[in-house]
């Protein structure tokens, strides 16, 4: 390797935090950027600390580190309609919420792979589950008004 200056490497992606619950992170001038230098967006915090995989519900108690900051979302109007969309169009697919969270994000501009971890062997068909899901139009048209 050469000494002096380290050699520029051309930037190929971002990795915005956004979701269904928190879009404006992402939505709007940084996604702008992303298109116009044809950027693709790996986003981190998909499934908003857990709460787009619809165990976090009012009155509801989830044993989890990351339940204090995803239970959070209830407390908003989004936090309340996004769920109740996600059921939807879940139970129409039959296919978990997490699932149709994710597809959601991948389907968005510049999304080429949503970032989602597990704490358990149990949850990985759900975040694998994205790679065969296709929203219709309005599906996806429906998630986004929900979380609007």
């Amino acid at each position: 390797m050469r000494r002096g200056s380290p050699r520029r490497v051309p930037r190929a992606a971002l990795q915005p935090h956004y979701n269904l619950v928190s879009r404006d992170t992402y939505e709007g001038a940084l996604r702008d950027v992303a298109e116009r230098a044809g950027l693709a967006a790996v986003p981190y915090s998909a499934l908003a600390s857990g709460f787009l995989t619809g165990k976090y519900r009012p009155g509801a108690e989830v044993d989890s580190a990351r339940a204090g900051r995803a239970a959070q979302h209830l407390t908003t109007e989004r936090g309340q309609r996004v769920p109740a969309a996600l059921d939807e169009v879940a139970q129409a697919h039959d296919a978990p919420v997490a699932t149709v969270a994710l597809a959601w994000l991948a389907a968005q501009p510049t999304v080429t792979a949503p970032i989602a971890s597990a704490r358990t062997v149990e949850q990985l068909p759900a975040l694998l589950g994205v790679a065969g899901l296709r929203l219709t139009d309005a599906e996806l048209a429906d998630l986004t008004s929900a979380s609007a």
